[in-house]
């Protein structure tokens, strides 16, 4: 995993994401989801492209069930893009690049 993607925890989630001014997309996911692990690779190379303008990170389901259910996480993998502390955008399943980059620039 490359170092431009952080890690997201029930514990960090308010400080990390919902108190931060910059837009953040957060992958929910799990390690015994294989789509999650179809698109990891698209994560973080959209971590690098978008480096300074949104942050990325992760947070596993699994470790962490509080945060997933207080945004409706049904289904993983999910994307959620965060701006000012709302959700700004959506994306379930494994999206093709394109998509997540569509959401990225309505909202950078």
């Amino acid at each position: 995993m490359t170092d431009k993607i952080l890690e997201f925890s029930d514990d960090n989630f308010d400080a990390q994401v919902l108190n931060i001014v910059t837009p953040t997309l957060v992958d929910f996911w799990a390690t015994w989801c294989g789509p999650c692990k179809t698109i990891a690779p698209t994560i973080e190379e959209l971590a690098n492209e978008y480096h300074g303008r949104v942050r990325v990170g992760k947070l596993n389901v699994d470790k962490n069930p509080r945060t997933p259910g207080q945004f409706n996480v049904r289904s993983i993998p999910t994307l959620i893009l965060f701006k000012e502390g709302q959700v700004a955008g959506q994306l379930v399943g494994a999206r093709p690049k394109g998509d997540i980059k569509k959401l990225l620039d309505n909202h950078v």
